[in-house]
């Protein structure tokens, strides 16, 4: 099954008729279309049901989470193809951004049966294949989704002036917004944002990744990266090994746990939540798990 989100940023009836047809060599294609949020879930785990061997999201990193939270736990494999603005699990999985060149890596995994189970996290009962934001980086994504209707045309420049708009009015930078307790690894008592990464980067600035932390993996438990403060200066030192591909550099102001199995966030009055980029509200409490071999993936096939 081929799930098309035909409001994404790089899909089009073009290219979705030439991922069309590659899949048909050999193989059996039915293609449904998403046209609201959670359609994506609902195709899948019909699609799992019925046994049918790959669901294949063609959209955002939002379709691909609502495909593989409808497949999880069933041997129904996971596909993925770059369909968005970022793409980032695409990209993590060795898939170049353009649809059309990464289909025929992916139609060449499947002819190979290279499917291989990989490990996802989980909030509040819902799946995330490579991140869940929390604080501020939530209230970016919830900035751009106001504007939802220019995310196809402007991209990374749309993220660049919501992320600058939510830090200068949108964002209350003098009090933490949440706790975290994860058990043996510690607790810290004054979050202001936190990333729960299951793969590293935690996103591409253009072509460059955004790497949080080289111990995100697909086999290993999930790596927790909190900011005790939003201070430019503190943030920059952190991120600077990050933009040079090192991962962060922890201090007294930026916190790192890795291999983390369960994770419990919580605050009295409600912070706000993403999940894989999609923004799922503000809450009062988050409770995470890594669930190993939670799905199997089709890995890429080579291209010579």
């Amino acid at each position: 099954m081929l799930v098309v989100n035909s409001f994404a940023s790089s899909v089009t009836a073009r290219n979705t008729v030439v991922v069309h047809r590659r899949l048909e060599r050999g193989h059996d294609v039915e293609v449904v279309e998403t046209n609201r949020r959670g359609h994506a879930t609902r195709f899948a785990h019909d699609a799992a049901r019925r046994g049918v061997d790959v669901v294949i999201g063609f959209g955002g990193d939002g379709t691909l989470n609502e495909v593989a939270t409808g497949i999880a736990g069933t041997d129904t494999a996971l596909g993925v193809l770059p369909g968005g603005s970022t793409n980032v699990f695409a990209r993590t999985v060795g898939l170049p951004n353009d649809p059309v060149a990464a289909v025929e890596m992916l139609a060449r995994g499947i002819d190979a049966g290279d499917m291989r189970s990989i490990g996802l996290g989980r909030v509040n009962g819902r799946f995330f294949c490579f991140h869940t934001g929390i604080g501020y980086d939530a209230a970016v994504v919830q900035a751009v989704e106001r504007h939802a209707s220019l995310k196809r045309w402007l991209g990374h420049p749309l993220f660049i002036s919501s992320a600058l708009t939510t830090w200068l009015r949108g964002y209350d930078r003098h009090e933490p917004h949440f706790s975290l307790d994860a058990g043996p690894h510690g607790h810290v008592d004054d979050g202001y944002f936190s990333i729960v990464l299951n793969t590293n980067p935690y996103t591409y600035l253009g072509n460059r990744p955004l790497d949080l932390s080289p111990a995100a993996t697909l086999d290993r438990g999930l790596v927790i990266v909190t900011f005790r403060t939003l201070r430019v200066i503190p943030i920059l030192r952190g991120l600077g090994s990050a933009l040079r591909g090192g991962g962060v550099t922890t201090s007294e102001h930026l916190v790192e746990w890795r291999d983390v199995e369960h994770l419990v966030v919580e605050h009295a009055e409600p912070f706000p939540y993403q999940v894989d980029g999609d923004f799922l509200g503000s809450v009062n409490r988050l409770e995470f798990d890594h669930v190993p071999d939670a799905v199997r993936l089709v890995f890429p096939g080579s291209v010579e």
